[in-house]
């Protein structure tokens, strides 16, 4: 027979897995909505003659999630992710960079 704890406990990891889900669709929009202006930043780049890679910009982002992170996620942690997400921007720019080259190459 199972024990009331126990039903009560797998009705709220029930209930946190159904939040989990909800934020990880929050996620998913906000990171395509990120990505999206990666792209526009990418053919602007290329447009003007700059660098993918902004070195400083980076510096700055990361910087600020570190003295803005609120926790629990340790900063290191959060570092890391946004590591992750600047490295797929900056990989979403240059192609949108060689995207609007191969364009212009067949006009």
């Amino acid at each position: 027979m199972a024990d009331e704890h126990d039903v009560a406990g797998a009705n709220q990891v029930g209930d946190l897995r159904l939040r989990i889900d909800q934020i990880d669709d929050q996620l998913m929009k906000l990171l395509n909505a990120r990505s999206a202006c990666a792209v526009e930043i990418g053919r602007i780049k290329r447009r003007a003659g700059v660098a993918v890679y902004q070195p400083e910009r980076e510096k700055w982002i990361l910087d600020r999630v570190e003295r803005n992170n609120p926790g629990p996620l340790d900063s290191g942690a959060l570092r890391r992710v946004f590591e992750r997400v600047i490295d797929e921007s900056r990989r979403l720019e240059r192609l949108a960079g060689e995207a609007l080259d191969k364009g212009q190459q067949d006009t």
